[in-house]
């Protein structure tokens, strides 16, 4: 709880530097026994006489309280800081660790640090090592040689200040004290004066949000002009980002300038008033100076501005020539000027050359029910009866900003009833307010790119971008994948990756509703004027009714749906419908309209497809299960426009006719036709088709010839009665993928050379390869890249006989580009040596190979090694990979029950798997548990069996689920222990979590994980090659966890680490997808290794913001030496009174 009220404290107080809620105007940093009596004291008294409140320490602070939270404190909360640096300042660590903080705190969030050179040379300040600042530094340097992280920061920041734009001093020089203290004056003046922009009273999220793009705008820099994209959806919250981010800097820069609502105002008022409102605000144009033209307006900007150190954020840009009128290069402004352009269109940002860009998303779940309870209830006490309506209330608004304040608020003192009723009401027809604001991207669309959002929209939401550009193709033709890149570019749309690397369309859930209402807006009360079906209760006023017109473009039919007495004639009136798709309906069509592209009808009930005409545009047809023998429609005529053909799981079917009249064939396939005997021999010479698929036709005997110029895959998988490959007729290069597996082919012929650029092929008969002339096979197969052999029959082939055959084909394959080897369950007792020779194998699997005993040779590029179930092996020696630098990143071995030994484990290691392993020896597992070992390595994943606690080099040991620790600077490089003893024994999953400042970090153990060239985004656990976030935990085994880096960029959604302040780590083993407790009862340790880019000052395992009272009464640091743990040392106190 101290940690979460220590995170709100400094929340606030760095939240009031972008809603401009600070307690001082301005903190004095000074050498009190130089300049307090003085200068000092005349510049505050003149300060607070021109009513700028000023904080100096003898007048705010009680005494014995110089370095506090109460100091630091009050640096946050103030908006400038002067710095006084006389000739003694740098002799005081009091006075060093103060400019320290003060750079952290105020420079390091955008606000404005002031220099002031009394009587000293900024050079001495700026490099310390002449005058009185080399002196100081020389005397700090013995004093604090065991400090030396501590002294690198006093050099560090007395350069930074040194190097900031301020005012120099002499005494003994032309000018009067008071005099310049007026300059001071007049310059903090200015700065004060400004008037903030109004974010809000409710800053949720926003503080991490704010720090990123100041990251991103790099202010310490003064060289050259920055510019900053910050894009997203409308309703994010990019205009409140944008305000907040110019309170917080705005005092940095001699001209500031918010040009709001660029894309309103542009279009209302002209690009010209833009310009105007621009030189008004930074120069002080008169407002009512004309410039003419843009040109004209152009010219004055590069004229006047050029020199000058601005601060410019144009908002809502929606066109090119906005930025071109108003920020077109970036030297049209002065050094250090920084442009920041928020826009709802990133492809805006890239054609205009900026390449920093923020995206923003919406608020996490946990900021998201904040914004929402504060709005709805005024307070962040829920009722519990609230809570399961306010969860699906924030699932439904995906963290929008916009939609949470509008609904909260319109929620405010209803009923739990009239919350539930509004919910539906929203998902049925969304809040105007919010229709409103995210239609803009819409209506900004040309009407193509409108048509596709509207399809995406409507129906094809988590659909796989394949099959969407495939339907979509059909309607709008070949300009699709850039319709919807332009969708991707205007966050209307995503596009993700699954698990098993397959792209997805996906959309905000919102955006979803806005498009559905504009097609629901077409005929609100009649669903048969609109162009798009997709509710179920509509199509059944449609069907029963017959009210179909030709205004349908698109009706899909997904659930099961009984609709008695229909009209079988209610297609007739649909004559534009362009795509019809349905699963499990109840009936039989009487018509169906030649204006189809795309008929997908699961279980279709009849033989015949009553089209008017002859439907010649018709693209795709799939019907999955269908129900007839007869394939009288593809008799009569050419389908010159016919690609996709699927009839997948239509057990009817016995065999397929004639297809030339589908010339342009793509896609075939017939998936699961248990009772297809032969294909046609026209099959074989369809060359267009790139897809041919028949897996599973358990009774399929006869192949035709093949002569398929354009094929890239065929699949034969289980088609059990296949006894002959089929003969290719000539060069078939484009064919890259082969599936034989299941089949009772044994030998193939030779004219399979012809296929020269396979690069997959999955068999399970590698008594194929002894058929074929052993120096042939890498001549026949050049561009081999993946290789699978199952085992057939073990009765009939024995391992001996794949003992025989396995060096043969090694030798036949060396040398070539063979990435990937499977030999799964195969009769293998040793690796032979000349595996050696594939450089390009990268994946080795060998799972289940019972016979296996020995590996003692392995590729010199392996990343991935799998022998997980050969309960025979014995022995793993790795070290002839060692002799060279090994990639090995993956070692499975889990239930490998005899194995004894594991040597020559590479640094590269990333996951060793090695559960059930019962039979290693003592030394083996001491050499797993070696320090040494887990010092080199980087991220690793470790698990084998052992019962006798955590390791004695785990420093910080608890029987609890978690262990929390706080750092500062760069995460620190840990090592983390569980162990699961008997007593607490339940098999189960476990699912390791960290979390920093109550946010879960993702990607943190090899995010960037690479397998046979596809990125794996999962970070933990395995299932034979990809990682999938979990893993198993058994009795008397120890899981470790080497994290040594964390790839922060993996987490972009929010800013997780508050840089200049203490980061609160938990680390938490929890059970995966468990019905009870979530968290593990067993024992847990934590291990800090050493770096030299972190120091053990910046690590703490009780909260450093934490004050405790010792029992004198007396105020001390909770990190002090009574307080650390286990051996860490505690933050250094040699701090002096300021003098």
């Amino acid at each position: 709880m101290a940690a979460v009220q220590a995170s709100s404290s400094s929340s606030s107080s760095s939240s009031s530097s972008f809603c401009y809620g600070w307690k001082y105007d301005v903190f004095l940093s000074f050498r009190g026994t130089d300049t307090r009596y003085g200068f000092t004291g005349n510049l505050y008294k003149a300060l607070e006489a021109k009513g700028i409140h000023t904080f100096i320490d003898d007048e705010e602070l009680q005494s014995g309280d110089e370095i506090t939270p109460s100091l630091m404190k009050a640096i946050q909360d103030s908006r400038i800081a002067i710095v006084v640096l006389s000739k003694n300042y740098a002799s005081s660590s009091f006075c060093l660790d103060e400019l320290s903080t003060i750079l952290d705190c105020v420079k390091g969030n955008g606000r404005l640090v002031l220099p002031v050179f009394f009587d000293v040379d900024p050079s001495h300040v700026r490099h310390h090592q002449s005058g009185t600042y080399g002196e100081a530094l020389a005397k700090h340097e013995k004093r604090f040689k065991d400090n030396m992280q501590r002294l690198q920061n006093w050099k560090m920041a007395l350069k930074q200040v040194a190097n900031l734009s301020g005012f120099h001093f002499k005494q003994h020089g032309n000018e009067y004290e008071h005099e310049f203290i007026e300059k001071i004056i007049g310059l903090i003046s200015n700065k004060i004066d400004r008037t903030p922009l109004h974010v809000g009273d409710r800053l949720i999220g926003l503080e991490s949000r704010v720090l990123q793009v100041n990251s991103l705008l790099e202010l310490e820099s003064v060289e050259g002009v920055q510019m900053v994209g910050i894009w997203g959806v409308g309703g994010i919250g990019k205009s409140t980002l944008a305000r907040a981010v110019y309170n917080s800097i705005a005092d940095q820069f001699e001209g500031i300038c918010f040009l709001e609502n660029v894309r309103e105002n542009s279009s209302k008022y002209g690009l010209v008033h833009l310009q105007e409102t621009l030189l008004y605000e930074i120069v002080g144009v008169k407002k009512d100076t004309k410039l003419g033209s843009v040109n004209k307006g152009i010219s004055i900007i590069k004229h006047r501005l050029c020199r000058k150190k601005v601060l410019l954020i144009l908002d809502d840009v929606d066109k090119d020539t906005q930025l071109q009128a108003i920020a077109e290069k970036p030297d049209w402004f002065g050094f250090g000027s920084r442009v920041i352009i928020t826009t709802r269109d990133k492809h805006l940002l890239a054609s205009h050359g900026v390449e920093r860009t923020y995206e923003m998303n919406g608020l996490n779940e946990k900021e998201a029910l904040k914004l929402l309870s504060w709005k709805a209830f005024r307070n962040n006490k829920v009722n519990p009866i609230y809570e399961d309506v306010l969860r699906r209330l924030v699932l439904y608004t995906s963290g929008l900003p916009l939609a949470l304040e509008l609904i909260g608020s319109n929620l405010f003192g209803k009923s739990v009833e009239e919350w539930e009723s509004a919910l539906e009401q929203y998902k049925r027809i969304p809040h105007s307010d919010i229709q409103k604001i995210l239609q803009v991207s819409f209506d900004a669309l040309q009407e193509d790119e409108q048509k596709v959002f509207l399809d995406i929209a409507c129906f094809f939401k988590r659909y796989e971008l394949g099959n969407v550009e495939d339907i979509l193709h059909a309607h709008h033709g070949r300009c699709i994948k850039y319709h919807i890149g332009v969708l991707v570019a205007k966050c209307l749309i995503k596009i993700d990756w699954d698990r098993w690397q397959k792209k997805h369309v996906t959309l905000h859930d919102l955006i979803e509703d806005m498009g559905k209402e504009i097609v629901r807006q077409e005929s609100p009360e009649n669903p048969g004027l609109r162009s798009r079906l997709w509710l179920t209760e509509d199509m059944i006023q449609v069907f029963k009714e017959n009210k179909g017109t030709d205004k349908i473009q698109i009706l899909i039919l997904r659930s099961y749906t009984k609709i008695k007495d229909w009209d079988g004639m209610v297609f007739r009136k649909m004559e534009n419908l362009k795509t019809l798709i349905i699963e499990d309906f109840v009936g039989v069509p009487e018509h169906l309209p030649n204006s189809l592209r795309v008929l997908e009808w699961k279980r279709y009930p009849s033989s015949l497809l009553p089209f008017g005409s002859h439907p010649e545009k018709l693209t795709i047809l799939k019907l999955h299960n269908y129900c007839s023998t007869s394939f009288g429609l593809l008799k009569m005529e050419k389908f010159m426009n016919m690609r996709v053909l699927e009839f997948d799981h239509s057990g009817y079917i016995t065999q397929i006719p004639n297809l030339s009249g589908v010339p342009n064939l793509e896609e075939l396939s017939f998936k699961r036709c248990e009772n297809l005997i032969k294909l046609d021999e026209s099959v074989g010479f369809l060359d267009k088709l790139r897809i041919l698929n028949v897996e599973g036709c358990s009774k399929l005997r006869y192949f035709p010839p093949l002569k398929l110029t354009s094929l890239e895959t065929l699949n034969l998988v289980d088609c059990h009665s296949l006894e002959k490959f089929p003969e290719i007729l000539g060069k078939m290069e484009k064919i890259t993928v082969l599936h034989l597996v299941g089949t009772l082919i044994i030998e193939l012929p030779y004219s399979i050379q012809n296929l020269t650029m396979l690069k997959e092929l999955v068999t399970e008969e590698y008594r194929i390869f002894q058929l074929l002339p052993s120096n042939k096979i890498r001549a026949m197969f050049p561009s081999l890249e993946v290789l699978w052999i199952f085992p057939k029959d073990e009765s009939q082939h024995g391992h001996i006989s794949f003992d025989e055959c396995f060096p043969t084909l090694l030798t036949s394959l060396s040398n070539s580009r063979l990435r990937v080897l499977h030999l799964p369950e195969n009769g293998l007792t040793f690796v032979p040596a000349c595996i050696t020779e594939f450089h390009s194998l990268r994946e080795l699997c060998l799972d289940s190979c019972e016979y296996l005993v020995e590996i003692r040779w392995i590729p010199p590029n392996l990343e991935l090694l799998d022998a997980a179930g050969c309960e025979s092996l014995k022995y793993l020696d790795l070290t002839t990979a060692s002799v060279s630098p090994c990639l090995l990143k993956r070692i499975l071995l889990e239930s490998c029950r005899d194995l004894e030994e594991i040597r020559g484990i590479s640094p590269t290691i990333q996951v060793l798997i090695a559960t059930d392993c019962t039979s290693l020896s003592d030394s083996c597992r001491s050499m797993l548990l070696n320090q040494e070992l887990h010092e080199q390595v980087g991220n690793m994943l470790l698990s084998f069996p052992w019962s006798s606690g955590i390791p004695v080099w785990f420093e910080h040991c608890s029987t609890q689920h978690s262990l929390s620790f706080w750092f500062r600077g760069m995460f620190p490089a840990i090592s983390t222990c569980l162990v699961n003893t008997p007593e607490h024994f339940e098999l189960r999953s476990i699912r390791p979590e960290l979390n920093i400042n109550g946010k879960t970090v993702n990607g943190w153990l090899d995010p960037e994980l690479n397998i046979s060239g596809k990125t794996v985004n999962g970070w933990l656990g395995f299932d034979r090659k990809n990682f999938i976030g979990r893993l198993d935990a058994k009795a008397d085994h120890i899981v470790i966890f080497d994290i040594k880096q964390i790839k922060f960029e993996d987490n972009v959604d929010e800013q997780v680490l508050l840089e200049n302040e203490w980061n609160h780590a938990e680390f938490s083993f929890n059970k995966y997808h468990s019905a009870k407790s979530k968290h593990l009862a067993t024992q847990t340790g934590l291990h800090v290794f050493k770096q030299e880019s972190s120091s053990t000052e910046d690590i703490r395992f009780t909260n450093p913001c934490e004050i405790e009272r010792n029992d004198d009464g007396d105020e001390r640091d909770s990190n002090s030496t009574e307080s650390h743990q286990c051996g860490v040392p505690p933050i250094s106190k040699e701090y002096e009174h300021r003098g």
